[in-house]
């Protein structure tokens, strides 16, 4: 994982043929990612935030993805290159795996796919969607995961084989199967709204009972369903954003270990320590100097 400033570019190998890009641009300033991907890979791009704008041909053409929408990329006559621009305040997850896999995955329905059809399969194709509800959970639980090392391999496969699945699944009850109480997008909204809520107060976050109130959800329906997205509970989604955060303040070498205590939320160094080392292992002072 390379940090990009209040950001980060995570590519994760999930198995051969199939690789993850997870890209998180928190600062004030556009981003540039570039990557090579040759014409053997079909791409799914998935805008979570903000915008990001995919430049082609030395930028003599682009495509803008906006929040909530995706960017499907396939030619298998020219190699279509990750040239990216990121936008302040933009997330985005992009699934890419070789073409010889997808088609493996869809050989019985192949005729279903448009362009894996023999009319198509030499030409390029791109299409832009909105992202559904049921995609949305998947997306959030990709970029939000806290697993076991020795079962994230298996979770990443599943999650996006299932991914891909809801991707080309066209019927019209798509949604309401996958997730009953998150079908109604403004749940949805209302949940997104919840985390962004903690995450803007985690120094001094608002009661379950008042977070539901704020944002217009059942206290029920808002822990399962942020459960849901999210992929943990609402307290333990923050006490891992909490953590990640002061992680990369400490790596900045710019704070000590009380400043960085206070700004997420300890009022003494003691507990601050106690909870940073449960999450990583290690005390802030000998995690800093451990990557000096």
């Amino acid at each position: 994982m390379k940090n990009i400033a209040e950001g980060s570019y995570d590519e994760i190998f999930v198995e051969d043929g199939i690789f993850i890009l997870k890209i998180q641009n928190d600062t004030k300033e556009p981003k540039v990612i570039t990557r090579d991907i040759d014409s053997s890979y079909i791409q799914f791009h998935f805008c979570l935030k903000g915008r990001s704008r995919f430049n082609f041909n030395e930028g003599s053409y682009y495509l803008e993805v906006n929040e909530e929408n995706s960017l499907l990329l396939y030619n298998t006559q020219k190699d279509l290159p990750l040239d990216l621009v990121v936008s302040p305040n933009s997330w985005l997850l992009s699934v890419v795996m070789t073409i010889r896999k997808f088609h493996s995955l869809f050989s019985d329905e192949a005729d279903y796919i448009p362009f894996l059809s023999e009319d198509n399969k030499e030409k390029k194709y791109y299409s832009q969607e909105m992202v559904s509800p049921a995609i949305a959970v998947v997306l959030s639980q990709l970029m939000n995961y806290n697993l076991h090392p020795s079962i994230k391999k298996l979770y990443l496969k599943g999650k996006v084989f299932e991914l891909i699945s809801l991707y080309f699944n066209k019927t019209e009850d798509a949604d309401l199967e996958q997730c009953p109480y998150l079908a109604d997008e403004d749940n949805v909204r209302r949940i997104k709204m919840a985390k962004e809520i903690i995450i803007s107060r985690m120094a001094e976050p608002p009661t379950l009972a008042e977070l539901s109130e704020e944002v217009g959800l059942g206290l029920k329906r808002l822990k399962e369903g942020f459960k849901q997205i999210y992929g943990d509970s609402v307290y333990g989604f923050l006490f891992d954003y909490k953590m990640e955060y002061a992680r990369k303040m400490l790596e900045s070498g710019k704070h000590n270990v009380n400043e960085v205590g206070l700004k997420v939320g300890y009022s003494t160094a003691s507990h601050f320590i106690a909870s940073f080392k449960k999450k990583f292992g290690t005390t802030p002072k000998k995690y800093v100097t451990s990557n000096v």
